[in-house]
């Protein structure tokens, strides 16, 4: 064997086993530090990275109970990590509440924007970021090989993974009624303590408003000043069916006053009633699931501006609206994106341990016969909620919650900042129920934005000088804000353009690897191969646009007859690339002088196995890549182990076989 063949066998093996330790290495985690006491927090030296690059920061871990309520608890490690002011003498720290439910509470790349005057702090929340992590892969997997997540049998799934999930986190030792707001607020507490700050000032968005909201109840001393960006108010986790249909009747007010959607449409409102009521079967050969489409509808009405693209207000009622016009290009466009995007949106023990605290609102809603007939049908709150029977029964409520269900009475000076077309948190719940429960409380309404993506990225000047000035002396300053104009205009990227797109990639990616695959086999079938340096080259370029091509051809035959199966599941993905990249493979080693039979069944076997390791080996659609990398690896591996010496006897028969069928 040359040095050639020694090298390639060498690089080989060597891929095949990192693909191998990364299938078995364990999942980077927090400890807690051996003999450390609850409180307990180490700090070092770290970098940050921020919209304005990386800064210098301190990370460290804090150790807390898991359940305060219980004396023999076990402990848990939570991330703390501390972006230094840059003045010399810093006012109060800034605190962070992240939204969610369910989501880290650790990123938070417009830091830079707070840092003049103050520290700011991030917590890690329990059952997110430390130690112990209550994902539900059962939740995940039922809602991805969903035939519609907002159907029937699709709810019943969700909750009995949810309560497999809540057995299974119970079995290991987790008590998962530990994981409540008020635990989370008395980790922040602790946090507070251990970095020595009298006071803090808090910053909070959407769920994470009411981790302040009951901060504020619990601890109202350690609190100097709290800013809420599309404030929740106790109950709100459920969707209110009625405010939503009067949400839409304001987008239907702007949209009369815009001449291109007014041109579209003489009601937009009624438009979206219709069409979400009628939701066409299929575009083409393409199904569309009506359920999908509805929970993308709700989803995508939260933002109102190009911050939030292209899940925004603007190309949502473009779908809609080309839906009227006769094309269902969008809507199964936002079919295939809420498939894409919600079953892994969550940490979905956190999140159903989180909306515990609203479980009582979500049984009064189903309790007075769900949904009345809305635009949507409320299919969101359907989703997040399993429906009358949903998780709300099926997952441990925490005795921390029952006094934390309704609004209190807060002395603390909060700024509450609404967006007056929010469809998830309406500027109006703040008004009517939040704000007389504040008693130095202020409201500021930012028209025509959404939820808090459209705060953060629009008009970041005004956005900096209401908040630092809020924070260093409790002014509110609204001076720099303009009206947000909602732009239904929405330009290039809409939904009908990238289900063509979308589909175009699909049917081009496939088509190419067919293709592909037909020349190589022509070209063996007569000339009887490639020469040894092009075939080298074929089974090093190839199997890329192979392994992608195939597995676009079968995500188009799923999408088409099978829309049950999640186009990254393993089921899917190793088959399909596999078969695609142990074909190319094998074609561009075949040779007249060569085992043919043996070698096709080699380097399948090869990239099937080698395909099953990679697909393993990362997540999401990383994992693609690796799956195709394993393929290929694994596939010529076994092709090496056919030359000689290792397969000169197997050869040697092969060819003698061949040729007594040839003379016969």
């Amino acid at each position: 064997m040359t040095t050639a063949k020694f090298a390639a066998l060498g690089i080989t093996g060597a891929l095949v086993l990192a693909l191998g330790y990364l299938n078995v290495r364990s999942e980077q985690t927090l400890a807690v530090p051996a003999g450390a006491r609850p409180g307990a927090l180490s700090m070092s030296s770290c970098t940050y990275d921020t919209e304005a690059g990386s800064v210098a920061a301190d990370c460290g871990t804090l150790v807390v109970p898991e359940n305060r309520r219980d004396s023999g608890s076990d402990l848990i490690a939570l991330p703390v990590v501390r972006i230094r002011a840059t003045s010399e003498r810093p006012a109060e720290p800034i605190f962070r509440l992240n939204g969610g439910p369910g989501a880290t509470n650790l990123e938070f790349p417009q830091v830079s924007r707070l840092t003049d005057k103050h520290d700011v702090v991030l917590v890690g929340y329990r059952g997110v970021d430390g130690s112990r992590k209550l994902d539900c892969p059962e939740v995940t997997s039922a809602l991805r090989r969903s035939a519609d997540l907002a159907g029937e049998a699709s709810l019943r799934g969700a909750t009995e993974a949810f309560s497999g999930c809540a057995q299974r986190l119970t079995g290991d030792g987790i008590d998962l009624t530990g994981y409540s707001i008020a635990q989370r607020v008395d980790d922040l507490e602790a946090a507070r303590t251990a970095l020595g700050y009298q006071r803090v000032n808090l910053i909070s968005s959407s769920a994470g408003t009411r981790t302040a909201m009951v901060y504020s109840w619990r601890y109202p001393a350690s609190l100097h000043r709290s800013v809420m960006i599309a404030a929740n108010p106790p109950g709100h986790f459920v969707w209110d069916p009625r405010i939503t249909d009067s949400q839409f009747a304001q987008y239907t007010q702007l949209c009369a006053q815009d001449g291109t959607c007014a041109g579209r449409t003489d009601d937009l409102a009624a438009t979206v009633r219709a069409e979400a009521g009628d939701v066409p079967a299929r575009w083409g050969l393409l199904p569309i699931k009506e359920g999908n489409v509805r929970v993308a509808g709700m989803y995508g009405m939260f933002h109102s501006t190009k911050a939030a693209a292209p899940l925004n207000a603007p190309t949502i009622v473009d779908a809609w609206l080309a839906a009227k016009e006769g094309d269902a290009a969008g809507m199964w466009a936002m079919s295939v994106l809420a498939d894409l995007t919600i079953p892994s949106s969550f940490v979905w023990g956190e999140f159903a341990s989180f909306g515990m605290i609203d479980a009582p609102a979500a049984e009064r809603y189903y309790a007075a016969g769900g949904d009345p007939g809305s635009t949507l049908g409320n299919a969101a709150t359907d989703l997040l909620w399993g429906g009358p029977d949903g998780f709300h029964r099926a997952w441990p409520d925490s005795p921390d919650n029952a006094e934390y269900r309704t609004l209190r009475r807060s002395d603390v000076e909060t700024l509450v900042i609404n967006g007056t077309v929010d469809f998830t948190t309406p500027a109006e719940l703040s008004t009517g129920e939040l704000m007389p429960s504040l008693t130095r409380g202020r409201q500021v309404k930012l028209t025509g934005m959404g939820h808090s993506a459209d705060f953060w990225g629009n008009q970041r000047d005004a956005g900096a000088r209401l908040l630092t000035g809020f924070f260093d002396s409790g002014e509110v300053d609204e001076s720099g804000y303009r009206a947000q104009t909602v732009d239904f205009e929405v330009g290039f990227a809409t939904m009908s353009r990238m289900a063509r797109i979308l589909a175009g990639v699909a049917v081009g990616g496939a088509l190419l690897a067919v293709l592909l695959l037909g020349w190589m086999a022509l070209r063996v079938r007569r000339r009887g191969g490639f020469g040894p340096r092009a075939g080298v080259w074929l089974r090093f370029l190839t199997p890329l646009p192979l392994g992608i091509g195939g597995w676009l051809l079968a995500a188009l035959l799923v999408w088409t007859v099978w829309p049950r199966l999640f186009i990254g599941d393993a089921m899917l993905a190793v088959p399909s690339v596999a078969l695609a990249v142990g074909l190319g493979t094998w074609l561009a080693w075949a040779r007249r002088d060569r085992p043919r039979r043996l070698g096709l069944a080699a380097a399948l076997a090869g990239a099937f196995l080698g395909g099953a390791l990679g697909f393993g080996a990362a997540a999401g659609l990383v994992s693609l890549l690796t799956t195709i990398a394993g393929a290929a690896t694994t596939a010529n591996l076994a092709l090496l182990a056919l030359d000689r010496p290792w397969g000169g006897a197997v050869w040697t028969a092969e060819r003698a076989r061949a040729s007594a069928v040839s003379a016969g």
